[in-house]
């Protein structure tokens, strides 16, 4: 046998045993030791950015890398999932942010939700014969509060000009991007349930269906919007031509929305709320927002012995949909009720 066939065959061999070990522990984490496969943390030493989106996560490291702070990072993320992941973000929904500021040593919460149209009180809806709020149609439509929140978190804490700041999200809307996998699953099942309603169509699908997974998406007109907010700020959205569209569109669906409503809206600045869990302070924004119900999900679950009846375990488990059950409970009763 030659040097070198040995070597080969070495190799060939210690490749064997490698699949053979990885194969015997590809039931249970390597490192845990944990039977379910866990994800090892992600560290960096200049800024980070996590997004539901890949390439909205590498926007918001662009930013940074730009010299942009991280409110501008996240404005553009935000920006761009509008964009990328329309069926759960968007320019038409609100805001809500929760700021840690070093230099003042400072948590601080920003409240950009929208109220509900001043022309749509309780008898309207006693007057159909509604007993809630419906999920879908005109009537659940409030004054978009995000772009609002935007600019609000921008004239705090943002470093580049607005129009650097969604300068990725313009690009990506004019030249196109991949649609991804999930995305795409779920943009598919929203059709269903909104393809009657104005425009939608026309702006989420082509020729009435959702792009499929690696689908190249352009939104030119969406391009434009965030092109003007660049350049003339936010007045541009709650004023003028924009918020005409608006409020034209949306009426001419039975909706309620005026541009009165649109042009008195202005974001909240307010005072985050915590609770200690174990040692830990947990900080949430208070109503409207529902994440106090976290926090009283926390001190429940504190009054039990959580270690000792093991993560996952059928006690956990119990204990934790309970704990949730009345949390959500009191949250439909005393935080946000009917009326």
């Amino acid at each position: 046998m030659t040097h070198r066939a040995f070597m080969n065959q070495t190799l060939v061999q210690g490749f064997l045993i490698v699949s053979v070990l990885f194969s015997s522990a590809a039931g249970a984490d390597r490192i845990t030791g944990r039977d379910f496969a866990t994800r090892s943390e992600v560290i960096a030493q200049h800024g980070m950015a996590a997004t539901s989106q890949p390439l909205a996560t590498q926007i918001a490291l662009d930013i940074l890398k730009q010299g942009g702070s991280a409110v501008d990072a996240a404005i553009a993320a935000n920006a761009a999932l509008g964009l990328m992941e329309p069926t759960g973000n968007g320019i038409g929904g609100d805001l809500f942010a929760i700021v840690w500021d070093a230099k003042s040593e400072k948590l601080y919460g920003l409240n950009a939700s929208g109220r509900s149209p001043q022309s749509l009180t309780l008898a309207e809806f006693q007057q159909r014969g509604l007993q809630h709020i419906p999920p879908y149609g005109p009537l659940p439509i409030t004054v978009p509060g995000c772009v609002d929140g935007w600019f609000e978190l921008h004239e705090k804490f943002g470093k580049l000009d607005m129009a650097e700041v969604l300068a990725p999200a313009i690009g990506y809307a004019r030249d196109g991007f991949p649609v991804s996998e999930l995305i795409a699953h779920y943009w598919q099942l929203s059709i269903p349930a909104r393809r009657d309603q104005a425009n939608f169509l026309e702006t989420f699908t082509t020729d009435g269906m959702a792009p499929a997974k690696g689908d190249i998406w352009v939104n030119r007109p969406l391009a434009k919007t965030l092109e003007k907010l660049g350049r003339d700020g936010r007045d541009a959205f709650y004023k003028g031509d924009m918020a005409e569209t608006i409020a034209r569109t949306v009426q001419a669906a039975g909706g309620f929305l005026t541009t009165a409503d649109l042009a008195n809206h202005r974001s909240e600045w307010v005072e985050p709320v915590k609770t200690d869990y174990r040692g830990v302070e947990v900080w949430e924004l208070p109503p409207n927002g529902q994440g106090i119900a976290a926090l009283q999900i926390l001190n429940i679950m504190e009054t039990y012995d959580v270690q000792a009846m093991g993560f996952g375990s059928t006690d956990y488990v119990h204990t934790f949909v309970e704990a949730k059950k009345l949390a959500f409970e009191d949250r439909a009763k005393f935080y946000a009720s009917y009326w």
